[in-house]
């Protein structure tokens, strides 16, 4: 065993039988490394025992296997990665900017399952042979997905999406290039006027990004439930309050779903509610919710905006064989008033690539529908032929016309 094998028991022999938590004692762990490394040191001198080497190496390495997440910890601290996922022990894959690369970094199989297990210690999720998916959040607010054999071939599937914080306002999204100071106006003011927002767009997109950028637009004195599947979302509102889904435990039962989320929400005393993504029938209850007058936003996977809307009008009939077409249209075109679509494009950029109005009219079972902004020759431009809810716009005192109008 090298030296930093032999510290790493010592240390980990030390957290045991001292009984301290590494990850809610941090401090007094990084104490204890330092106190076995330098008496590791000292013995190292009479040759019995192979030479540390580079002191503050291994201690990164030491703490990283004891109180972080082994060889993966590097790329979680890294800024500039966004996305680690595994496909075998020896293919780790890591996301820069939007482009992916194959690491370096080579594990075995029982070093994964050690990770994932430590991953997952914090969030009181399981994983086993009849849960072979998981969905998790980090301490530091990542997203963990595991998925297992015999789901997949031979091998366990992670992905750990970091979520890195490089906007958290619309004006930031402005300074990234992914809206134009025109757009980012104009969609600030209808999150303050209160209009009813679906952000479109396929996964790493930055839908989520644009999401939480929209709620930081709400106002002060305004009261925000946020409800996903996984807490994702961290708006800088005084006053949020965040549910998230839960599984059901050994015996089958417990589980809170999505739809059951967005009921309670509502007996909250909300003023706003952000859905983090619609995927199946709790899209109903949000349309029902919204349709109510409470305003509100959420996310989905699309291809354009026009097929969020499609979509948005196909998922409330998973909910059941009374929910009809008939009933659903009119209420997607009372309920939505603007879909913003994202885009990742092959560059790695983020940008939104269309702003749509619904106008609250179905013809011949279309709604009625138009751009107000679209990229045209790599610019989002403004292409409104009429104003999107004028009368939400004046009763915030907007004027709809002077922000689609401004230079």
């Amino acid at each position: 065993m090298d030296a930093v094998g032999i510290v790493e028991g010592e240390v980990r022999e030390l957290i045991r039988t001292r009984g301290l938590d590494p990850q809610r004692q941090p401090a007094e762990v990084r104490r204890l490394v330092d106190e076995a490394l330098r008496d590791y040191d000292e013995r190292s001198l009479l040759g019995r025992l192979p030479p540390l080497g580079q002191f503050e190496q291994v201690r990164r390495r030491v703490l990283d296997s004891v109180a972080g997440f082994g060889p993966l910890q590097p790329l979680l601290d890294d800024p500039e990665v966004e996305e680690i996922w595994i496909n075998a022990p020896a293919e780790v894959y890591a996301a820069r900017g939007g482009r992916a690369e194959l690491t370096p970094l080579t594990l075995t199989a029982e070093q994964v399952r050690d990770i994932v297990e430590r991953m997952l210690k914090s969030s009181g999720r399981r994983l086993d042979l009849s849960t072979p998916f998981v969905d998790a959040a980090l301490p530091d607010g990542s997203r963990l997905h595991v998925a297992i054999p015999d789901i997949t071939r031979r091998h366990w599937a992670v992905n750990i999406r970091k979520f890195i914080a490089r906007a958290s306002r619309l004006e930031h999204l402005v300074e990234l290039g992914t809206l134009t100071p025109q757009a980012a106006r104009f969609l600030s003011a209808a999150v303050a006027a209160g209009l009813n927002i679906l952000v479109s767009g396929a996964t790493q997109a930055g839908k989520t990004t644009l999401l939480n950028c929209l709620g930081a637009a709400v106002g002060p004195g305004e009261r925000v439930i946020t409800v996903e599947e996984i807490f994702e979302l961290q708006l800088p509102v005084r006053d949020v309050v965040g549910l998230q889904c839960r599984q059901p435990n050994l015996d089958g039962v417990g589980e809170v779903p999505l739809r059951r989320l967005v009921k309670e929400a509502l007996r909250m005393r909300p003023d706003r509610m952000i859905v983090g993504e619609v995927r199946e029938a709790e899209s109903l209850d949000m349309l029902i919710a919204l349709n109510s007058g409470l305003p509100g936003m959420c996310s989905i996977h699309a291809n354009s905006a026009r097929d969020a809307v499609m979509k948005l009008c196909t998922l409330p009939l998973l909910a059941g064989e009374n929910i009809s077409s008939a009933f659903v249209l009119p209420t997607v075109a009372g309920s939505i008033d603007l879909v913003v679509h994202c885009m990742r494009l092959p560059s790695g950029h983020r940008t939104v690539t269309e702003i749509l109005a619904l106008g609250g009219r179905v013809e011949n079972g279309v709604i009625e529908a138009g751009s107000v902004f679209r990229t045209i020759d790599g610019r989002l431009q403004v292409t409104a032929a009429s104003f999107p809810a004028p009368e939400k716009f004046a009763r915030a005192g907007y004027d709809v016309g002077a922000l689609l109008e401004a230079a």
